[in-house]
């Protein structure tokens, strides 16, 4: 009898003494056994698994692994993320991406509740995710983790996959980047991690901290230092340095935009790619770049000229720095000060001239300050 033979049989046993569907029976034997994927033959568990991933580029049906795959598109650190229930966040950030242009045809709605129902319908099962170290990344497998925790699975049911850099590629951008047969050695690495319950219970403190209408437990998730989320410390710091900073009112990403045209960039396709080149792990799309741009631009006091002044910024869009944004970039007067902010970081709403929360470049923390 084979391994894989043996292994239905002891589920099969298990179902006739518990009472127990076959992928629960399955499934509780497997946490019994965290080795046991190995022992059963990776394809068998595997191909029973839901599959989560961030998008469709990543080719996982290409792997022969994944019969089952669920892509889990939002762009959470863009727009409102407020602590509401599951139907009401649906709501908010489906009409958050037809305002911002990013869902022309209103079909968030609909994705995201099928979206939701397809990860619940799978909870006697295994969760394999498949996901990257930034920012983009890491918001999602928290929001995943924190449903998951909410439908009772347990976490030795849940794989996941994360990595952040890739043997021969210079500047890993993505999972979207490998072949099939990259993708399908991943699951033989140290990529891969069967989670444990610390593991659910970060991902859920994580995920409320995000959602908060203050910016108070942010800090202690990005010194939080966890073997098997390993990057998320790592991305809650960087979302930290998107609150405007004490010396100038800009976010690190507004900062590194002005940096790039006051290098030299012609336009904002220029600019962006420049910009994206500092970061140490790329997370934010250019259109998402080129709004913050429009912002700039278009402010009250604006601290980009951007040409032709009667299109949205685009990829060709002419950039120059203005007199105030030069000013800005140097420290000798704050962006929020002179034009305000009107700007989502999840369940935090920055709003007006004088916003409670800073970035401090000193302290490398969020501050309070007073109006």
């Amino acid at each position: 009898m084979t391994k894989q033979a043996d292994f239905k049989r002891r589920v099969r046993a298990r179902m006739a003494k518990t009472g127990e569907s076959y992928a629960t029976a399955r499934s509780q034997i497997l946490g019994e056994e965290p080795d046991s994927p190995a022992a059963v033959g990776a394809d068998d568990w595997m191909t029973m698994a839901l599959h989560v991933s961030n998008g469709d580029a990543t080719d996982l049906p290409g792997t022969g692994l994944a019969e089952r795959v669920l892509y889990w598109r939002d762009v959470l650190h863009e727009g409102p993320v407020p602590a509401v229930g599951a139907e009401e966040l649906r709501r908010i950030r489906a009409e958050y991406l037809v305002q911002a242009d990013c869902d022309d045809r209103a079909e968030a709605a609909d994705m995201f509740v099928e979206r939701d129902r397809v990860l619940a319908a799978n909870r006697d099962g295994e969760y394999v995710l498949w996901f990257e170290a930034d920012l983009y990344d890491q918001l999602q497998i928290i929001q995943i983790l924190d449903r998951l925790a909410g439908l009772a699975v347990p976490a030795q049911r849940v794989t996941l996959i994360c990595i952040g850099e890739h043997a021969g590629i210079a500047r890993f951008g993505g999972l979207g980047q490998l072949t099939a047969a990259q993708l399908r050695e991943l699951p033989d690495t140290n990529a891969r991690t069967r989670l444990t319950p610390p593991a659910l219970e970060l991902a859920a403190h994580a995920w409320a901290a995000f959602r908060a209408p203050s910016p108070d437990g942010l800090r202690a998730v990005a010194e939080a230092r966890s073997g098997e989320l390993r990057f998320l410390g790592e991305a809650f710091d960087r979302l930290s340095r998107e609150y405007p900073a004490t010396r100038d009112g800009l976010s690190l990403t507004e900062r590194r935009i002005l940096a790039a045209v006051a290098d030299g960039a012609p336009d904002a396709g220029t600019a962006f790619v420049r910009a994206a080149a500092r970061e140490t792990r790329p997370y934010l799309g250019d259109d998402w770049s080129f709004a913050m741009m429009e912002r700039m631009a278009r402010a009250p006091v604006p601290l980009l000229d951007a040409a032709p002044a009667d299109r949205p910024v685009d990829r060709g869009t002419a950039l120059r720095l203005t007199d105030t944004g030069a000013r800005v970039l140097a420290g000798a007067a704050d962006h929020v000060v002179l034009n305000g902010v009107d700007r989502w970081i999840g369940g935090v709403h920055l709003r007006g001239r004088h916003v409670p929360w800073r970035w401090d470049d000193g302290t490398e923390t969020i501050v309070h300050v007073h109006g």
